[in-house]
């Protein structure tokens, strides 16, 4: 499973990108009985989909995850010619609205947030990010005199700038010294490290341990790397975030079937609202085909 890993980030694929390949490669090797993809041969993938489909009734989604995850184990590790799959049986996907809250429920949804977590939520309604690029900041990707932020290798590897609501900026900057602060503790300690994206460890040894590469919402913990033995600190937990966002839904009586993603709904359905073009909020929220935006016309 490691040489998956390594063509991953040969790809520069994300980081859940390449957990969701190897849990879904797990699956079909235990689905056939344990034996080598290369033993099963592209034969096998029909029969793994179909199971998904009719034993499993997993979504859409989850389905084509599986497949690519499969497809890539064939096509990009094994440099083997797949051909044309027959008898793949498709679950249909169903279009659903997003859920979005009002804006007086993101108004009281964020009051029943503190700290952290409530910074990261209005950063998160105020900018449209997804999560994930919102957790994986560093502190370089702030620029407060311009009040951008710079959304590094988002969904599709792909950068976009993102604007900075100037009402969150004075605790963004009160952010980014707090991190200074912790990022010096822990040089004293003989820690500081950064986990650094793609292959820049290799050409920039040092650079994990400068305040630029830092996370803008550290985790609480240091871990050490398994290849460098390096003391890492990560990026704040997302479950940390989603279980508080629970719990204020439950506080403020908010019963939609809502998570962290809502925000970024509500963000775009907000805009709309208010008269933004529709092409601006596509590329403020990074997506690459217009028709995704337009969903957010239909709620």
């Amino acid at each position: 499973m490691e040489v998956v890993s390594i063509v991953c980030r040969r790809r520069h694929l994300s980081r859940r990108t390449e957990q969701a390949y190897r849990f879904w490669i797990r699956k079909y090797v235990h689905f056939h009985g344990r034996r080598h993809p290369r033993d099963v041969g592209p034969a096998g993938i029909a029969p793994f989909v179909n199971w998904l489909a009719t034993k499993r009734q997993v979504a859409a989604s989850t389905q084509s995850q599986a497949l690519n995850a499969v497809l890539f184990r064939y096509r990009d590790v094994l440099e083997l010619d797949v051909g044309q799959l027959d008898g793949l049986r498709r679950v249909q996907r169903l279009s659903r609205l997003p859920v979005v809250l009002t804006i007086e429920e993101v108004r009281r949804l964020l009051g029943a947030l503190e700290g952290t977590s409530k910074l990261l939520a209005e950063l998160l309604y105020g900018t449209g990010l997804r999560i994930t690029e919102c957790m994986t900041l560093r502190t370089k990707d702030i620029d407060l005199s311009a009040t951008t932020i710079h959304v590094r290798a988002g969904k599709g590897g792909e950068d976009r700038t993102a604007l900075l609501p100037s009402r969150l900026r004075d605790r963004i900057r009160d952010q980014v010294l707090a991190v200074a602060r912790l990022h010096k503790r822990d040089i004293a300690a003989g820690a500081g490290h950064a986990p650094l994206p793609g292959g820049l460890g290799r050409k920039y040894p040092n650079a994990s341990r400068e305040l630029k590469w830092q996370f803008l919402f550290p985790s609480r913990s240091i871990r050490p790397c398994p290849g460098t033995g390096r003391l890492l600190r990560w990026h704040a937990s997302e479950s940390t975030l989603q279980k508080r966002f629970k719990m204020a839904l439950l506080a403020v009586g908010i019963h939609k079937q809502a998570s962290v993603r809502t925000l970024r709904h509500s963000f775009a359905t907000h805009l709309l609202a208010t008269g933004t073009d529709i092409r601006t909020i596509q590329l403020l929220l990074g997506h690459r085909n217009l028709k995704t935006t337009r969903i957010y016309t239909h709620v």
